[in-house]
C-alpha cells in the first residue's frame, strides 16, 4: 500500500516529525519504558511483599471486622474521611484496607495481619503517571506527551508514503544506519493501533486535572466535584455528627443477590463514623472494558443507585474504559504479555528515532558527539535506574529513597558519558594537532 503525497508534504512532515521528536524524546522514552514495566503493577506488589496473606475471597463479616479493627487503631487521631477496602481479585488476591493515614493487609478472619509495604511499586507507578512531580504538574505534563505521541505517529506515517508497503522489509545487512531506520519504521507500523490507543487514553488520563478544572471554571463556578458528578456521580450532603460505623455486610449481600453477574472488588466508606456517611461498592463487569460500576449505598445499607459507568451515557462508558485500555487491566496474563511486548517495541521506536536523527546529522557533516553520548546514556540509564531502585528495595526495605536513587543514577550516567566523550574529543583534537605539525 502506497500513500500518494506530494514531495513538499513529505518534506514538511519529516521536519515536523523530527522537531516533535527532539522536543519530547527524552521524557517520552522514560514514560514508555516505565509504562511497560508498570503493566505488571499487581505482580510487582505480590513479589515485593510475598508474605502478605492471600485468598480468593473474604467473607463480608470478616471485612466488617477488618474495618472496625482498623478504625479502632485511629480512635485517638483525626477522623479519616475515606476508607478503602480492596477485595481479593485474580491479579491481586489480597484484602487490604487503606485510610487517610495507613494501609494494612487483612487475614481471612478480618484481623490486621501487617502493614502494606509496596513503596517500590508505588514509586514506579508515580514515575510513569507523573514523573515523580506533584500530581497536577506531572500528570498534565505526561498527558501533553501523550498528545505529542499521537502527533509523532501521524506525522511519521505521512513522512513515509511507502511505510505500509514496506511493513515487512528489513535491510539488516546494509549497515547499522539502514538497519536502525528499518527497525524504527517496522516496529512503528506494527504497533500503530496500540500506540494510538495508549497515547489517546494516556492523554485523557494525564489531562484530567486540566480538563476538569477548565470545565469547573467554565460551567460550574469552580466547583470541581459538581463538574465531575455527571460522569462519576455526586456525593450527598455531609453531616459530621457522630454515628456508629456502617455495616458493609448487608450492602455486599445485596450485590450478591441483585447483581450476581458482577464481581465487587472495592468498598469505599465516605466519612465513616459520622451521620453523613455513605458507601460505594465498585464492581467489575465481565467482558466489559470499563474498570467497574459504582454502586451507592447509604450508611444503613440502603441501595441508592449506580453512577452509570456501565449503562450511562457514551461519555461515561468511554471515561470508564480509558484506564483498563491504557494499562492492560483486562484479559488476564495474555493481554499483559502483549502489552509488554508492544510497550518494548514502542520504547525501541522512541529510542531509535533519536539515533536516526543523529545519523542524519553525521551524514550531513554535522556530528553531535555530546548529544549522541547523552542519548546513549539515557537509553541505558533509565532501565539501570529502575533495576537499581528494585535492588534498593530488596536490600534497604520499603523506606529506601527510590526517587533520589533513580534520578541520581540517570544524572550520573549522563555526566559520566559526557565526561568520557569530552576526553575522547580532546584526545582526538590532540592527535590531529600533532599530525598537522608533522
Amino acid at each position: 500500500m502506497t500513500i500518494a503525497l506530494s514531495k513538499e508534504t513529505v518534506r514538511k512532515a519529516i521536519s515536523a516529525h523530527s522537531a516533535l521528536g527532539l522536543v519530547c524524546c527524552a521524557l517520552l522514552y522514560l514514560i514508555c519504558a516505565t509504562g511497560t514495566a508498570i503493566v505488571l503493577y499487581e505482580e510487582w506488589q505480590r513479589f515485593e511483599q510475598h508474605d502478605a496473606p492471600e485468598m480468593t475471597a473474604i467473607a463480608p463479616a470478616a471485612i466488617q471486622r477488618g474495618i472496625e479493627n482498623v478504625l479502632a487503631t485511629e480512635s485517638d487521631g483525626p477522623a479519616t474521611t475515606h476508607l478503602y477496602v480492596h477485595l481479593p481479585t485474580d491479579d491481586l488476591p489480597r484484602a487490604t484496607i487503606t485510610t487517610d493515614t495507613q494501609a494494612v493487609h487483612l487475614d481471612r478472619n478480618g484481623s490486621i495481619a501487617m502493614p502494606e509495604e509496596n513503596a517500590w511499586a508505588e514509586f514506579l507507578l508515580a514515575l510513569h503517571y507523573r514523573l515523580n512531580l506533584p500530581a497536577v504538574v506531572g500528570m498534565s505534563l505526561v498527558g501533553l506527551f501523550g498528545a505529542m505521541l499521537v502527533a509523532l505517529t501521524i506525522s511519521g506515517i505521512a513522512a513515509h508514503p511507502r511505510i505500509f508497503r514496506d511493513a515487512f522489509r528489513l535491510r539488516a545487512r546494509r549497515g547499522d544506519d539502514v538497519a536502525t531506520l528499518d527497525w524504527h519504521n517496522r516496529l512503528a507500523v506494527w504497533t500503530i493501533p496500540f500506540v494510538l490507543a495508549i497515547a489517546l487514553t494516556g492523554t485523557m488520563i494525564g489531562l484530567f486535572y486540566i480538563s476538569g478544572s477548565g470545565l469547573a471554571a467554565a460551567a460550574y463556578g469552580g466547583d470541581s466535584e459538581a463538574a465531575l458528578a455527571p460522569v462519576f456521580g455526586g456525593e450527598p450532603e455531609g453531616d459530621a455528627s457522630p454515628a456508629p460505623i456502617p455495616d458493609v455486610a448487608p450492602a455486599l449481600s445485596y450485590m450478591e443477590r441483585e447483581y450476581p453477574g458482577t464481581r465487587p472488588y472495592y468498598v469505599i466508606l465516605h466519612d465513616p463514623g459520622t451521620a453523613g456517611q455513605h458507601m460505594q461498592i465498585v464492581a467489575e463487569h465481565p467482558r466489559r472494558l470499563i474498570f467497574g460500576e459504582y454502586y451507592a449505598f447509604s450508611g444503613d445499607g440502603d441501595f441508592r443507585g449506580t453512577a452509570g459507568m456501565a449503562d450511562g451515557t457514551v461519555g461515561q462508558q468511554l471515561a470508564a474504559s480509558t484506564y483498563n485500555l491504557h494499562f492492560g487491566n483486562y484479559g488476564g496474563l495474555p493481554v499483559k504479555i502483549a502489552y509488554i511486548l508492544f510497550g518494548l517495541a514502542m520504547t525501541t521506536v522512541v529510542a531509535t528515532g533519536t539515533f536516526i536523527w543523529l545519523d542524519k546529522r553525521e551524514r550531513a557533516g554535522k556530528p553531535s558527539p555530546y548529544l549522541r553520548a547523552s542519548w546513549w546514556s539515557l537509553v541505558i540509564g533509565v532501565p539501570v535506574g529502575i533495576v537499581a531502585t528494585f535492588v534498593a528495595r530488596l536490600m534497604l526495605g520499603n523506606e529506601a529513597p527510590f526517587v533520589a536513587i533513580f534520578w541520581t543514577i540517570c544524572l550520573l550516567t549522563v555526566g559520566v558519558s559526557l565526561l568520557r566523550c569530552k576526553r575522547r574529543q580532546l584526545s582526538l583534537e590532540g592527535r590531529e594537532r600533532a599530525f598537522s605539525r608533522t
